[in-house]
Formats: C-alpha cells, structure tokens, sequence
C-alpha cells in the first residue's frame, strides 16, 4: 500500500523562521484506508465549494448563509506553544505536537497511527503570533478518517481555536479554504510574509488514486481575531 509524500515546499525568501533553511514540508500521504476498502479513484475527502473565498455552497446539514463581514484583525501576541486545536464547525478537538524535519529537510508528519492528532511546526512561528503559523494533519489513516479529513466543508467566518502554552486561547477567523495541485503548490501564497498573525492549516485532498495519493492539498487561510 503506496504512502507517498505530498511536498509543501516553503520558499527560502519567505517570512523569519517559518522559511529559515527550510527546502521542503512533507505530510504522508493517507488513502491507505481508501485502498483498505478496495476503492481506487473515489473522491477523497471532502471538497470546498467553488467559490470558497466568498460563500460557500451549503454543505449537509449546514445552512446556507450570507457573506461574512470581514473581521478586524487581532494584535500578534507573544510567541508561545500550542498545545491543542479546536474547529467547532466540524467537531475538531485534538491535541497538538511540534514537528521537527527529518535529514532530509522535510517536516515530520504526524504518528499515523493516531488518528485525532495535529502537528505544528516548531521551528515556526506559534499561533497567535506574528507571521504564518503552519498547523498540519492526516486526512485518513488505515482505520478511517482522521482528524482534517473534513476540512474542505469550513466556510469563510468559521472559526480556529488553538489553545496555547501560556494558557491563552488564540482565536482565528477563516478567511478561505482552498485546494491546490501538489504539483503546483503555490508556496508564495500559502507561505508568504505577513504582518499580523495568520494560520494555515492543511491536509491531504482531491481525488486518491492508489498508485499516486492524493492529488491535492487542503489548505485553510485564517487570521488571529480574538483571544480567550
């Protein structure tokens, strides 16, 4: 059973420590359970709608609602761990690990096995603080979804709570959700520089195919809006 991995390669030029000497990001690819149930190009996870930077198309048992008002961002606050992550809209509650990256310079996902897991890259900027904050995690694994397998259905106004070390709670604001090519994985956009505090989230997506893993990359815009 392939489990190839998908690369989030982060430009050199980027923002601090986010991009500092790192050549690539890499998240094990999951269908493994798509391939366990004996299906090959089945739709993986789902998708976001068409027009996810504006209002998505309802989603099963989600009404339709109106375009969100843009909120103000929050000031940075000082860099401090997270310890775990909370996504109401689509009953995410998991804990968080920092993430190292392997000899080969790319990020280390995380344990497989474990299902309601994140990962967070260490050596980055922390939630909540200023820059982008890369929070990653599986879509499936051999036993069932995981825990972004349903990221696709957030819409623009949800929201991202991640609990920190400092005992604050960082709130941030979706701003878009979007799925990319991992052949044409657009670094700049996803890991560009950035004053105010801003998170991205991301998994496997699109279309799976048993020789190849998924196709795409799920990926989740937010900017910090509150604090708890």
């Amino acid at each position: 059973m392939p489990t190839p991995d998908l690369p989030f390669r982060v430009p050199r030029g980027g923002p601090g420590p986010v991009t500092a000497g790192v050549v690539a990001l890499a998240l094990a690819a999951g269908g493994i359970w798509l391939v366990h149930v004996g299906t090959d190009g089945r739709d993986g996870p789902p998708l976001p709608a068409p027009a996810a930077t504006a209002v998505p198309a309802p989603s099963p048992g989600r009404p339709p609602v109106a375009t969100p008002p843009p909120v103000p961002a929050h000031p940075p606050l000082p860099a401090s761990p997270p310890t775990r992550i909370r996504i109401p809209a689509i009953k995410v509650d998991a804990p968080v690990i920092g993430l190292g990256l392997s000899a080969s310079r790319q990020l280390n996902p995380p344990p497989m096995d474990q299902r309601n897991l994140a990962g967070w890259y260490r050596d980055g900027t922390a939630p909540g603080a200023a820059g982008n904050a890369i929070t990653i995690g599986h879509a499936d694994n051999r036993t069932g979804p995981a825990v972004f397998y349903r990221l696709g259905l957030l819409r623009p106004g949800d929201t991202v709570e991640v609990a920190r070390k400092d005992r604050r709670t960082a709130v941030f604001t979706i701003d878009s959700v979007r799925v990319f090519p991992k052949k044409d994985f657009p670094d700049a956009l996803v890991y560009g520089a950035t004053e105010r505090a801003e998170l991205r989230v991301i998994t496997c997506g699109g279309k799976f195919d048993r020789k190849t893993g998924y196709e795409s990359n799920t990926v989740v815009f937010a900017h910090l809006t509150g604090v708890k």
